[in-house]
C-alpha cells in the first residue's frame, strides 16, 4: 500500500511532495530571517558560500598577481633598460612599443579568461547560495 502525497498547501509551488514512500532528502532549510531577508552572517558561514570564495580566489590572485608582475616589469625594463627596450624589431617598432600592445593584449585576455571562468565554476556555485535564500534570479 502506499500513500497518497498531498499537494503543497503553500503559494510556493511544489517542488515534489514527502510522503511514506518516498526517499528523498527534505529540501535544505533556507537561510533567512524573520522577515524573509536573507541572513548574511548564516550565508557566510555556509559551505556554499565559502565555496563560492574559494573559487573566486583560485582565479582572482594568480591572474592579479601575474598582471601586476607583467605590468610592474614593463615599467621597471622602461626606466632602466632603455637600450633594450629602443631596440627596433621591425621598421619604427621597437621593443618597448610591442611590451605597450601586449599589455592591452593581456588585458583583453585575462577579461576573457575571467568571463569564461565566472561562467563555468563562479554562476552554478553563486545559484547554489542564492537557493539557501529562495531567491529567484536569473
Amino acid at each position: 500500500m502506499t500513500k497518497a502525497i498531498l499537494p503543497s498547501t503553500d503559494s510556493r509551488p511544489a517542488r515534489g511532495g514527502r510522503g511514506f514512500a518516498t526517499f528523498d532528502e527534505p529540501p535544505a532549510p533556507l537561510l533567512v530571517d524573520e522577515s524573509g531577508d536573507p541572513d548574511f552572517v548564516a550565508l557566510q558561514a555556509s559551505e556554499d558560500f565559502r565555496e563560492l570564495r574559494r573559487r573566486t580566489t583560485i582565479f582572482i590572485v594568480p591572474a592579479t598577481c601575474g598582471f601586476l608582475l607583467w605590468y610592474l616589469g614593463y615599467v621597471a625594463l622602461s626606466a632602466y633598460l632603455p637600450e633594450f627596450m629602443g631596440t627596433r624589431v621591425y621598421g619604427v617598432v621597437n621593443v618597448g612599443l610591442l611590451f605597450g600592445l601586449l599589455q592591452f593584449a593581456t588585458t583583453i585576455a585575462l577579461t576573457l579568461a575571467y568571463a569564461r571562468y565566472a561562467r563555468r565554476r563562479l554562476d552554478p556555485q553563486v545559484a547554489a547560495v542564492r537557493a539557501l535564500t529562495d531567491e529567484e534570479r536569473a
